[in-house]
């Protein structure tokens, strides 16, 4: 079993997640900006898609974003299961025909996001509690994508979560960051101009197990 998964930077990996998949021996086919693009049936041959996040737009207009566009359309006519983080979530939502624009506040640090009614009963968020402090890092947002399922929200913004039909995830917060990841992302040149903004600090050991 194959999993496509888009990196769109170095810094910004699959984390928690990848102990997850080699634990049920799933095989990841990486891909970033410097591999050849996938063709359509290399996409219609995989187990899943996974989109991670990274410090550019949804809405750049650039060969590697374009082809995990073509890569999240094929899924969802397909229903082959995606999970997309943050960027990620974006790119699906926009791939499911849904603008994607700039929230109006940046949510970076540790935020709580509420399941609501549909998300309780959802098999995978589900699992998690009613009220869950997540770790976040984004500026943009999108509306929620016809016939999609609203699973969770937070005070600053609407769509945390969502589901197109049964396998298709969207996550605008960081499942699979560690304490070391988040250090990272704080000391990484692209990020600085968020870190600037930043008013109270936050400890990347919040939460941690």
């Amino acid at each position: 079993m194959t999993v496509i998964v888009y990196r769109q930077v170095a810094f910004e990996h699959l984390g928690y997640l990848e102990p997850i998949l080699a634990h049920h021996a799933v095989k990841v086919l990486l891909q970033d900006s410097s591999t050849p693009p996938l063709s359509m049936e290399q996409v219609l041959q995989a187990a899943g898609v996974i989109v991670l996040g990274g410090p550019m737009s949804a809405n750049d207009d650039t060969p590697f974003l374009r082809q995990q566009l073509m890569s999240l359309e094929l899924a969802l006519t397909h229903n082959i299961p995606v999970l997309g983080i943050c960027l990620g979530a974006q790119l699906l939502a926009k791939a499911a025909g849904a603008p994607v624009y700039k929230n109006a506040n940046k949510e970076i640090g540790f935020f709580e996001i509420d399941l609501n009614k549909e998300g309780q009963q959802d098999t995978v968020l589900g699992k998690l509690n009613h009220r869950e402090t997540v770790f976040q890092w984004h500026s943009d947002t999108f509306d929620l994508p016809h016939g999609a399922a609203l699973l969770a929200t937070s005070t600053l913004t609407k769509h945390q979560a969502f589901r197109i039909g049964q396998s298709a995830y969207g996550l605008q917060f960081h499942p699979e960051v560690r304490p070391a990841m988040i250090a990272q992302w704080c000391l990484e040149d692209v990020n600085c101009g968020d870190m600037a903004e930043i008013e109270k600090p936050f400890d990347p050991d919040t939460n941690a197990e």
